[in-house]
């Protein structure tokens, strides 16, 4: 048997990837505010300490499972609030920060707490983007936020390598995908992002890869006989 919990597997990618698994014959829990599936949980990841508890609870009872392989993948996220970092209202700050770090560290935690005994193939990816490897204007939190998970994702990675039954940690930039995310930005006002143009030229370019295809890469990264902790893997190749 094989588990697939994900968080933001509502549409764009992360619904890219529970198709895929799940035609893999993966079981999959999936976390987000809309939980479209049957096999969803609602949750509110901007409020971070809550959404801890809902992981919490939705995991428990999976953890007594003898699963074969795990695979933990974090892909929730947004962009909103964009705009400079002196215009910011303080507490769509502080929403941005939960969704994209707080409660980002939290279900990884989460996870790692339930299933860090089992010891079949286990592996962590988070969804990581261009953004956490340099600023973008306009873009201070979710590049900081982006940033940060690499680096804590990095940490894991070290400390797993000290576990006897350890995950492989991984990071994973996605490259460009035509979702609802690279909509909004495209619609994104030049004084609240200033390269907008560059991405209304991507999706007239048709750089922008289906979210599918995409999905299909990151399945074989985490599929490989062996995974490398502790390396960012490229989904384009």
């Amino acid at each position: 048997m094989k588990l697939l919990i994900i968080s933001g597997g509502s549409k764009g990618l992360g619904l890219a990837l529970c198709k895929e698994y799940q035609q893999h014959g993966f079981s999959i829990v999936e976390f987000s505010r809309t939980a479209p599936h049957p096999f969803s949980v609602s949750v509110d990841l901007s409020n971070s300490k809550e959404s801890a508890n809902v992981i919490a609870k939705a995991l428990a009872p999976l953890a007594a499972i003898e699963w074969r392989e795990i695979v933990v993948i974090n892909n929730a996220g947004t962009l909103n609030p964009m705009g400079p970092a002196s215009k910011k209202n303080r507490d769509h700050v502080i929403d941005n920060i939960n969704i994209n770090f707080a409660s980002g560290i939290l279900f990884i935690s989460e996870a790692l707490g339930h299933f860090q005994g089992h010891s079949g193939k286990k592996t962590l990816a988070n969804i990581s983007s261009g953004a956490a490897l340099g600023g973008y204007p306009g873009w201070s939190l979710y590049c900081a936020a982006k940033a940060g998970m690499e680096n804590f994702i990095a940490s894991i990675a070290l400390e797993q390598d000290l576990e006897s039954d350890p995950f492989c940690a991984i990071n994973i930039g996605p490259g460009v995908i035509d979702t609802d995310m690279q909509a909004s930005i495209r619609k994104a006002k030049a004084e609240d992002f200033p390269a907008v143009e560059r991405f209304i030229d991507r999706k007239e370019s048709g750089d922008l890869r289906p979210p599918e295809t995409v999905a299909a890469d990151i399945f074989a990264i985490t599929e490989q006989s062996i995974v490398e902790n502790g390396r960012r893997y490229d989904a384009a190749g």
